[in-house]
C-alpha cells in the first residue's frame, strides 16, 4: 500500500486539526503503516479506497479510528526509569509533607497509553509508601484514544510487554496469568481512574493536580500548542506541585513560569509555589 502526496496532506490535515499532532514529511511510511490495519479492520480493500470514504463523509467514527491509529504511542512498565527513582526519593516525599494536614494526593497521567505508566505509578505507591493507605489518592489516567483506554482498563499483557522494564518479585506479586496473557492485580486496577481526554480541551471538571506525567507527548506537537498545553498544566497543577516531561521536553522558552529541578539523571519541572 502507497499513499500519494495529496492523501498524505489530507490524513495530516485531519490529524492536527483533531489531535493538534504534527506529521512531517519523513512521517509517510509510519501513516501507511498505521492506515493498513485500519484498511483491514474496516473491511477496505486499499488506502485510496479508505481516503476516498473519510473525504466523501461529513466527520464520523471512521475519521476518529483514522486518528487515533496515528495517536498511539510507545510506552513500557517502568519506562527510563529515573523519573519513578525521582518519584520515590524526592518528589513524593516533599508533596507528602506538603499535604500532611489534608491527606490528599492527587496525580494525572496524560497520554498514557495503553496503561503502563499509570500502573507502574500505582506500584509504586503500595511497594514504598504504605501509609498512603489511609489518605485519599486520586490516580487519574488519560489519552486520546479511546481504544487504548478500553484496554489499559483491563490491565492485560503480553508476556512481551511485562519483560519490558518489569521487576520479576513485581509480575509474581502484582500480575495473574490468563491464557497467554498477564493481567495486572483488581488492587492496582482498582487505584486508576481512566478516562479520554483530548490535550487540546483539559476538562474543567478535573481537579487540581500534585504531580503531573505528560512525558513523550510534546515532541508531537508544534510550539504554540505546546504552550497552550504547558499553560493549562501550570493552572492545573497546585502550587508547588511539579511536572514530568519525556527526556527530549522542555518547559524552557515556552512557559518560564516553571522551575526546571534536576534529580539525579532526570529532570522535573516545578510550578510556582503561590
Amino acid at each position: 500500500m502507497s499513499l500519494s502526496n495529496g492523501d498524505f496532506d489530507y490524513i495530516r490535515k485531519l490529524v492536527y486539526e483533531h489531535s493538534a499532532m504534527v506529521l512531517e514529511d519523513n512521517k509517510g511510511y509510519l501513516v501507511e503503516s498505521r492506515l493498513a490495519l485500519v484498511v483491514r479492520r474496516e473491511g477496505f480493500v486499499s488506502l485510496e479506497e479508505l481516503i476516498a470514504g473519510l473525504r466523501a463523509q461529513p466527520f464520523n467514527g471512521l475519521h476518529w479510528k483514522v486518528i487515533e491509529a496515528m495517536t498511539i504511542n510507545e510506552t513500557s512498565f517502568f519506562r527510563d526509569i529515573y523519573p519513578f527513582e525521582a518519584l520515590k526519593d524526592s518528589i513524593l516525599p516533599d508533596i507528602l509533607k506538603q499535604r500532611e494536614a489534608e491527606r490528599e494526593l492527587r496525580i494525572w497521567c496524560a497520554a498514557c497509553s495503553s496503561g503502563q505508566e499509570p500502573y507502574t505509578i500505582a506500584m509504586l505507591l503500595r511497594e514504598h509508601f504504605p501509609g498512603l493507605c489511609s489518605w485519599k489518592v486520586k490516580l487519574i489516567a488519560s489519552d486520546l484514544s479511546k481504544e487504548v483506554i478500553e484496554r489499559a482498563r483491563e490491565g492485560c499483557y503480553s508476556q512481551m510487554e511485562v519483560n519490558r522494564g518489569m521487576p520479576a518479585k513485581l509480575v509474581v506479586k502484582y500480575f495473574q496469568r490468563i491464557g497467554v496473557q498477564w493481567q495486572i492485580s483488581e488492587e492496582i486496577r482498582r487505584m486508576v481512574e481512566f478516562c479520554q481526554i483530548n490535550l487540546l480541551q483539559f476538562p474543567p471538571a478535573m481537579p487540581a493536580m500534585d504531580i503531573i506525567f505528560m512525558r513523550n507527548v510534546l515532541i508531537y506537537f508544534d510550539q504554540e500548542t505546546k504552550k497552550s498545553i504547558l499553560g493549562k498544566a501550570r493552572r492545573l497543577l497546585r502550587p508547588g506541585g511539579y511536572l514530568f516531561l519525556g527526556g527530549a521536553e522542555t518547559t524552557i522558552n515556552l512557559d518560564d513560569s516553571f522551575e526546571k529541578v534536576p534529580l539525579g539523571k532526570t529532570t522535573c519541572y516545578q510550578a510556582p509555589s503561590h
